[in-house]
């Protein structure tokens, strides 16, 4: 199967640093590439991918210049013909390609705008457009106007190591963006209330530094509270291999949240409020807590040691592993090809 995928042009494939999108469309490109697909990838130049690679001209999603441009890039693919296009990119590129009849799924990583779907859908070629989204909470609204399927976001299993002997009095970790939504003044919370160490990584952006510190700084004391800033795989793999949980208190719809699957795959349990897709992936009990309020994540501390750590990693093999997503969208893929052979 020749299936052609997009990805928005402002970092490379896989990225340096972070880039959750950039990292799961690397992960999928391979793993498509292993079982011997066709694969051409749309994207930054600087992507470094085992497959036929075209470079956005553009690199500013928000640019109208640079998605003219973009939009003609990917508009040679009406010649080509690929079976299947995969788009993690604007949906404004696949303009001129949706009146096609040709499969096209576009991938959504966030809660997406369903004015847009609504056009696209009377712009498209009988069942030709279809979507995903990277969990259940994203996919069920999409479906009130387009077919939707869920497709859980995957890492890299030889990237974090499975880590099966934490003391669960061990620290516990935040890996986040520094901001409100995110919930880093709650995990400083909870990490007073239970006197618990609590490692802080993460960046924070310009229009955060306020929040940073007036609601952070304040509490890092480089014993209790300690913040080490951003980090690479490497010491992000060894952050949450030695963490004896890591708190996931956001205050958001989140789409998916990576850093639960990561946590998983070193066996770390994940202790987060019922927000977006919190539910989804953590098995509530088995590998992790999902609580209501920070006086419920407090709690579930004390209840760490009642959790498997080998019940995670597996959980992160089935679900959200790079073998599952490739699984998930070779089923996709066949399913929307077969709709427009009917």
């Amino acid at each position: 199967m020749h299936v052609a995928i997009t990805v928005d042009p402002m970092l490379p494939v896989p990225p340096p640093l972070y880039g959750g999108v950039e990292r799961i469309i690397g992960l999928l490109v391979r793993g498509l590439v292993e079982r011997g697909h066709e694969v051409t990838l749309f994207a930054h130049a600087d992507s470094d991918v085992p497959c036929r690679h075209i470079s956005f001209p553009g690199t500013e999603s928000q640019n109208a210049f640079d998605t003219m441009r973009n939009t003609l890039t990917l508009s040679r693919l009406a010649v080509e013909r690929p079976d299947v296009i995969h788009s993690a990119s604007r949906l404004a590129y696949l303009t001129p390609l949706l009146p096609l009849k040709i499969p096209k799924i576009m991938n959504y990583h966030r809660l997406p705008s369903t004015q847009q779907i609504r056009k696209a859908m009377v712009l498209a070629r009988d069942d030709s457009l279809a979507f995903t989204g990277v969990s259940e909470h994203i996919a069920e609204q999409i479906r009130p106007y387009a077919p939707a399927y869920a497709v859980y976001n995957a890492v890299s299993l030889d990237t974090y190591d499975y880590v099966g002997d934490v003391s669960s009095d061990g620290p516990l970790a935040f890996l986040g963006r520094i901001e409100p939504i995110k919930g880093t003044h709650r995990a400083i919370e909870v990490a007073h209330q239970t006197q618990r160490e609590l490692i802080i990584a993460g960046n924070v952006k310009e229009e955060h530094t306020t929040y940073f510190q007036e609601q952070v700084e304040p509490h890092i004391d480089g014993t209790q509270i300690r913040y080490i800033g951003t980090v690479n795989d490497a010491e992000k793999n060894e952050m949450l291999g030695r963490s004896a949980a890591l708190l996931m208190p956001i205050d958001w719809e989140e789409p998916f949240g990576l850093v639960m699957a990561e946590a998983m795959a070193c066996g770390t349990p994940v202790i987060g409020l019922r927000r977006g897709a919190v539910e989804e992936v953590v098995d509530h009990g088995a590998t992790g807590f999902v609580c209501d309020t920070v006086d419920e994540m407090a709690e579930a501390v004390g209840r760490i040691g009642t959790i498997d750590r080998v019940a995670r990693r597996e959980r992160c093999e089935n679900l959200f592993s790079q073998t599952a997503l490739v699984d998930a969208y070779e089923r996709v893929y066949e399913s929307r090809v077969a709709v427009l052979q009917s």
